[in-house]
């Protein structure tokens, strides 16, 4: 044994104290853990996507100001799909109206659109009558069938977003106003919706349903990061203990490894219940991150301990030595390692504050508990190991030996490799598809790809488009705009459909001049338009309003693009495109930016990436003077960071 030096004197005699008052260590440390594991119990899965972004994320603001405008459009999707391909039979038609009726009643449902209570107008002498395009499916003939078909298929309302054209599936859209004062509103709503869908398979066999939208999009981060963690602990807990058990050969130190890993995830997760931290699925990953890093202190401290022990050291002299040389180096690690993980707080994404200060608390407390419960432990656990042979090297001295002896070869090699794969770092994407966040194990991934298959896009590019002046969403000009606009956006790669509520007054004007194809067309003054739809209002049922396309003032409307599978590029573009267009050709009041969640979705990996740039900048500057302090010489301080780099 070396000897030690003033600061390993200290070390000595503290470990000394451990080992002398070691029931009372033990007893402390798990009552402290107890009392701060309790907050454990406020811990929560919040089911919201917004949770993704920050309060001051530009997108995250536009879609709010345009939420505040109209109405929510957070939604849930339920496709229906008849085995014989066909929607327009009575049975399949029967099922729609079945579920549309019932749809109501889905926990905080404000509007349900189907086929079924489309609201078709159609003129009847002088009079405008607006009711459901299909009532009483099971009663209709084949004639009056075919004739909501072609209805249906023609209105652009309709066609490609609720139905497609071949038929062969249909979508009723449950559009939902949550208040966000609870957590379970979300998981409230989609149980329902799943209940709802069962049931419909269940009374009309022929017909399979799928669910999709932005609420099923939160249900299943909240389903995923669960599972997470009622199967991915188990399974790390397990593959630990036999690792070490193969690793240390001793019972002792695998138990005492495994105590250490609960305490220090016990007590991260009860200071982030304590902190009011929600649990989402980046954070979720923080108990598996943790125990990963636990590891490590107990097995330096363990390894070095078994090593002395195998040479002839007593189990408390051996425990003593390798406190004396594994405190700095643990500490070390265990500090860089909380740096690395608290400069996730540069991160534009709030759960990624949240994974990296959660994971830091673990790491310190993996420190603390490897350096101050875990050598009392050790001394209580009874330690048996077999001695070495004299001469006998380990596995970890033939590849040290290995190593020094081809120094050289094994430099320049390892150079070589880093600079071939470094090379290849250009050719990361930034590209996000938030429905590829899900495995195709999760029914939320396969239903929605599904949907996108068989009938519309779940990506969407909002715009609320002001008229410039109140009462002006009438104006011909404005709505000749509107026109041209979704005219051109349908004509653009990967769009699927438009809604704008120009093809409404188009629709308006036909019904009014004796439905007349002719007529299909926009009004030619606006006091006409103004009219028609004073009139079309007054005659929509409760929950089936405007209000979801035209504020208040009746000064703007939103104008709704929706776009097939496109990467969060091909999002970006399609909405800087639209902007663009706007700028050339249409009216200054006119201008603004796509918002939605599918927008926020496709800036958050670009914004979290350059935002995680600073991060890492400030963390390796961190480490760096920490190692520098450490090894008091600039030299190796720099020289260990190599391996980082």
């Amino acid at each position: 044994m070396s000897k030690p030096t003033l600061r390993g004197s200290t070390i000595v005699a503290y470990t000394k104290w451990v080992i002398r008052w070691r029931w009372p260590v033990l007893a402390l440390s798990f009552a402290v853990v107890a009392v701060l594991a309790s907050g454990a119990r406020f811990l929560a899965f919040s089911n919201d996507y917004r949770a993704f972004f920050g309060e001051t994320n530009p997108q995250l603001q536009a879609f709010e100001a345009l939420q505040n405008i109209y109405t929510k459009n957070d939604n849930i999707l339920i496709v229906l799909a008849p085995e014989d391909g066909d929607v327009f039979t009575p049975t399949t038609l029967a099922a729609v109206e079945d579920l549309t009726r019932e749809s109501w009643q889905v926990p905080f449902a404000i509007r349900v659109d189907a086929i079924t209570n489309f609201q078709h107008t159609e003129a009847e002498g002088d009079d405008l009558l607006v009711d459901d395009l299909i009532i009483d499916a099971p009663g209709l003939s084949e004639t009056e069938i075919e004739r909501a078909r072609a209805i249906a298929l023609a209105e652009p309302l309709l066609a490609n977003r609720l139905i497609p054209e071949g038929s062969a599936v249909t979508g009723v859209n449950i559009t939902l106003e949550l208040p966000g004062k609870s957590l379970t509103e979300t998981p409230e709503a989609a149980a329902f919706a799943r209940q709802l869908a069962a049931d419909i398979e269940e009374d009309y066999p022929g017909i399979t349903t799928y669910l999709s939208g932005m609420v099923m999009l939160n249900n299943a981060f909240g389903e995923a990061a669960q599972k997470d963690i009622q199967t991915l602990i188990p399974l790390m807990y397990l593959g630990i203990i036999v690792v070490m058990g193969l690793m240390l050969r001793s019972v002792s130190g695998t138990i005492a490894t495994v105590v250490v890993i609960g305490l220090s995830v016990a007590t991260a997760m009860g200071i982030a219940g304590w902190l009011g931290i929600q649990l989402t699925p980046p954070s979720a990953s923080a108990p598996t991150m943790i125990m990963t890093l636990a590891v490590a202190d107990s097995v330096h401290i363990l390894v070095t301990m078994l090593r002395s022990m195998r040479l002839g050291a007593s189990k408390h002299e051996a425990l003593i030595e390798s406190l004396r040389i594994n405190m700095q180096p643990v500490f070390l690690t265990s500090a860089t390692t909380a740096v690395g993980f608290l400069s996730m707080n540069f991160s534009d994404v709030p759960p990624f504050h949240d994974l990296g200060n959660m994971t830091a608390m673990g790491v310190i407390a993996a420190w603390g508990f490897s350096v101050f419960t875990l050598p009392a432990l050790i001394s209580v656990l009874p330690v048996r190991v077999r001695q070495f042979a004299t001469g006998e090297q380990t596995v970890m001295d033939r590849l040290g030996n290995f190593v020094v002896a081809r120094r050289r070869p094994l430099l320049w090699g390892t150079a070589a490799v880093v600079v071939v794969l470094g090379a290849l770092i250009p050719r990361n994407d930034l590209n996000d598809r938030f429905v590829d966040y899900f495995d195709q194990s999760v029914t939320f991934r396969t239903d929605t790809d599904f949907m996108t298959e068989n009938l519309t896009g779940v990506y969407n590019v909002e715009f609320s488009l002001e008229a410039g002046e109140s009462g002006g969403v009438s104006n011909p000009e404005y709505l000749e705009t509107l026109a041209r606009f979704a005219e051109w956006y349908k004509q653009q790669p990967g769009v699927g459909h438009v809604n704008s509520l120009h093809d409404t007054f188009a629709r308006l004007n036909k019904s009014m001049h004796g439905d007349d194809p002719a007529w299909y067309r926009l009004p030619d003054s606006r006091e006409l338009a103004a009219q028609y739809l004073l009139l079309y209002e007054l005659s929509l049922p409760y929950g089936l309003d405007l209000n979801n396309q035209i504020n208040v003032a009746k000064s703007a409307t939103r104008f709704t693009v929706t776009l097939g599978d496109m990467t969060s590029r091909e999002i970006r573009e399609a909405a800087y495109a639209g902007e663009a267009w706007l700028a050339e050709n249409a009216p200054p009041h006119m201008m603004t930016e796509g918002a939605g969640s599918s927008v926020m979705f496709s800036h958050i990996s670009e914004r979290s990436i350059k935002s995680m740039l600073v991060g890492n900048v400030f963390a390796f500057l961190v480490v760096s003077a920490l190692l520098i302090v450490a090894f008091r010489s600039f030299k190796f301080g720099v020289l260990s960071l190599i391996p980082n780099m």
